[in-house]
């Protein structure tokens, strides 16, 4: 049974993934995924705004303190002597490299082109194979047009490939006007893939206090519909690499975003509530789905239901609507 994928120009040696999560914090939780069958790693995010407001705080607390005697400031520390969170995600990037066979890709949450583009070359260069930029952008300003917002990931792109040759893969929201186009932009400017969809967490509303409060939910496999949906309609359309993320809880839910399209599958809340065991599970589920079925290899279902593949492909988009509102019966004593 042949379950290689390729993902990112690597050659994978099945399609399920661990994406960013705190898991890869732990070398042992890695090397758990690693055995369980995880073909590659995405590890959790660096954020710039965490880095930027260490550094901020060490150097206040360090070198702006009034002690009122000059002398005194020759017994203070420098700051750069003390490991801050870049520091220790590029000791992890190359623990985890040193650690693991699989390839490790990075996660980079920036908001800065400068701090993408200094971070990117240092995570580079500390062995990670492939990085992944999750531009956790809310387009909350009502003058910014969406061609904007567009550019603003594409120049964001454009200008970081110039300084960096390890493969770029883009996690993306659904929130995009013309996803499609969105994506032949970005494989213009050197995207090596994308992953549908990053999850936007909520903030929910506290009707006592009168206040925000955040919130953070698992995933769930209703969720799986969202990628699953444009993954098939981007199936053959694009030359990047399709990862599918969010929602993927059972083997079901892997088959449908293979079938759909996609080259490798991301799995996370899965693993945080029950384990990197999952992984064993859902890979021996699929190999049996695929004997059962009769495929011989990954390559065999990627894309049998895409939209180029199916008999009606209109079922993936308006159709399926109307015809989904036209089967619903409302229960039994709803309506008398």
């Amino acid at each position: 049974m042949d379950l290689t994928t390729e993902y990112l120009g690597m050659t994978l040696k099945n399609p399920l993934v661990p994406s960013a999560s705190p898991l890869s914090r732990s070398l042992e939780m890695a090397r758990m995924m690693e055995d369980a069958g995880a073909a590659a790693l995405v590890m959790y995010s660096l954020f710039e705004e965490a880095v930027t407001a260490e550094e901020e705080a060490m150097v206040r607390f360090l070198h702006h303190q009034e002690t009122g005697f000059g002398e005194a400031d020759s017994f203070l520390p420098d700051h750069m002597d003390f490991p801050g969170e870049l520091d220790r995600y590029l000791e992890q990037v190359a623990a985890l490299k040193a650690t693991l066979e699989i390839p490790v890709i990075a996660s980079l949450n920036g908001v800065t082109n400068g701090g993408w583009i200094d971070h990117a070359k240092e995570i580079q260069d500390a062995g990670a194979d492939a990085l992944e930029l999750n531009v956790y952008y809310i387009a909350a300003d009502i003058d910014t047009p969406c061609s904007e917002v567009e550019q603003r990931y594409v120049e964001l792109l454009r200008e970081l490939k110039q300084h960096i040759r390890i493969p770029i893969n883009m996690k993306l929201s659904p929130a995009f006007s013309a996803l499609g186009h969105m994506l032949r932009q970005l494989e213009a400017a050197g995207a090596g893939g994308v992953s549908l969809f990053n999850r936007f967490y909520q903030p929910d509303i506290d009707i006592h206090n009168l206040r925000l409060t955040p919130t953070l939910h698992p995933s769930t496999s209703r969720e799986v519909l969202l990628p699953m949906r444009w993954i098939a309609l981007l199936y053959g359309r694009t030359g990047l690499s399709l990862g599918a993320t969010s929602g993927v809880h059972t083997v079901d839910d892997v088959i449908k975003l293979l079938l759909a399209g996609a080259d490798v599958v991301h799995l996370c809340s899965l693993l945080l509530e029950k384990g990197p065991l999952q992984i064993r599970h859902l890979l021996s589920d699929l190999q049996q789905w695929m004997e059962e079925q009769g495929f011989d290899g990954v390559s065999d279902v990627r894309g049998r239901l895409s939209h180029l593949n199916v008999p009606n492909p209109a079922e993936l988009e308006r159709s399926n609507y109307i015809q989904v509102l036209d089967s619903y019966s409302p229960g039994r004593g709803v309506l008398t």
